[in-house]
């Protein structure tokens, strides 16, 4: 994906960011197998908001704050999976938020900033509704790290945040499978705010794409 101004270009950065989106989120598994999976997988995570930052944006602070993140994130995860501690963990949080805020940005300015409805304005909000999906997951995640046992499983299984994954789309799209609770107080509140982001994004994206569309359309005189 590079920074090219032509509007099948921007269809094929964003198309192949979603598809790589789709990609981490059925293979993030992947970064709790043995071997050299791990590296696989981080090395694809840590790889796939850089470049879709530089493709769809020429701002070189942006740029460059995003390459350091998805390095950190990078070290991170393979230290995290190499030799796992409280603080290694920590480190994949945080620096998985940072790096998921970053690709909010850039792809909230794209989606909302657009003067008209083309694919590569869908694939963009589309897109970002799984960054917000995947994102919250490091929230929650994070949550769970500073207050054990904030989330309790039904199996009476131990939460990791691979489970954080599957449990943040949950709650991003209101299925509510209820095999995982939030029963602490800053779990509640994350993931009433999700939902509720999750429902309001869906309405404000719809009604802003409605919006463009309805103003290109020519209104003819009664």
């Amino acid at each position: 994906m590079l920074s090219l101004p032509a509007a099948q270009n921007r269809v094929l950065a964003n198309g192949a960011l979603l598809a790589a989106l789709l990609i981490h989120n059925l293979t993030y598994p992947l970064s709790a197998a043995a071997g050299v999976w791990p590296a696989i997988f981080y090395g694809f995570y840590a790889s796939i908001f850089v470049i879709a930052t530089w493709a769809l944006t020429t701002l070189k602070p942006l740029r460059a704050l995003m390459a350091f993140t998805g390095l950190i994130v990078l070290l991170a995860g393979l230290l995290n999976s190499y030799a796992p501690t409280n603080l290694t963990a920590l480190a994949v949080y945080l620096s998985s938020i940072a790096y998921h805020l970053g690709m909010i940005i850039v792809l909230a300015h794209y989606t909302f900033a657009a003067r008209t409805v083309m694919t590569d304005v869908l694939l963009s909000a589309t897109s970002l509704y799984l960054v917000l999906g995947s994102g919250f997951a490091a929230v929650l995640a994070f949550i769970e790290w500073c207050a054990p046992g904030s989330f309790v499983a039904s199996s009476g299984t131990t939460i990791d945040w691979q489970q954080m994954v599957y449990f943040s789309y949950v709650t991003l799209t209101t299925l509510g499978y209820g095999d995982i609770t939030p029963v602490g107080f800053y779990a509640q509140s994350f993931v009433t705010f999700e939902a509720i982001g999750g429902t309001l994004y869906t309405v404000i994206l719809l009604s802003r794409l409605v919006g463009l569309h309805a103003s290109r359309v020519p209104q003819s005189d009664n």
